[in-house]
Formats: structure tokens, C-alpha cells, sequence
């Protein structure tokens, strides 16, 4: 069966024209900002571990590597845009960081599409 839509419609296209009422504008916004916190915790922890081992100076200087490499991380992946985050929310499933029940308050649709993309990005 050929799909409906033309070959170069990509998944940001289909993203960008969803619809989005505030309750799950509130909702994404809710759960990306509780992952992003959990997130943010376990790198201060990760850090002050890691601190906690410093004898030279090149130690030090490779935690603040560490450091720079996951705010760039961090700040890339949580890039709140509705035209992407769904995509975020999968990868989030995925990473077992939220579960499916914490979503709700999303349309129907977009909840198959999370649960769709955090099962093929697990592929």
C-alpha cells in the first residue's frame, strides 16, 4: 500500500502541521521540563563525583570538557520546538526517563506517533 503522502514529506512537515491545544502545549512543556531537570541532577552528581577525584590539573580541565561537552548535549536535545518535540518526547520514552502515562493530556494521534518513534528509534 503507497503511503499518502508525497515522497518528500518528512516527519518535520507532518510535526509542524499538527495542531496543538494549550492542555498539550501545558502537558509537553510539563514532561520535557521534569526530564530536563532529572537530567540536569545527574550531571551535578556526575560532576561532583567526578570532583571529588581531581589530584592534577589536566583532571580538572578534562571535567570542565566533560561539563561543556554535556550542556551542548543537553541544550541541543532539549530545544523545546513544537515542530519537534515529539520527537523528543520518543527518545524520552525510549530512555525510559518518562513513561506513556505521564503524556497524558496528548491527542490521541500524537501519543501513537511517540509511541511509534520511541519504538523504531529503538531499532
Amino acid at each position: 500500500m503507497q503511503s499518502t503522502h508525497p515522497p518528500s514529506r518528512d516527519v518535520y512537515s507532518t510535526m509542524r502541521e499538527m495542531h496543538w491545544s494549550p492542555k498539550e502545549k501545558a502537558t509537553a512543556r510539563r514532561v520535557c521540563d521534569g526530564a530536563l531537570h532529572q537530567e540536569l541532577d545527574a550531571t551535578i552528581q556526575e560532576a561532583k563525583q567526578m570532583a571529588t577525584r581531581i589530584e592534577q590539573p589536566d583532571e580538572l580541565w578534562e571535567l570542565e570538557r566533560h561539563l561543556t561537552q554535556r550542556r551542548k548535549e543537553i541544550d541541543r536535545k532539549y530545544e523545546f520546538k513544537y515542530s519537534s518535540v515529539l520527537l523528543l518526547l520518543a527518545e524520552l520514552v525510549r530512555e525510559r526517563r518518562v513513561s506513556l502515562d505521564e503524556l497524558h493530556g496528548l491527542s490521541e494521534e500524537k501519543l501513537k506517533y511517540v509511541r511509534e518513534r520511541s519504538r523504531d528509534s529503538a531499532a
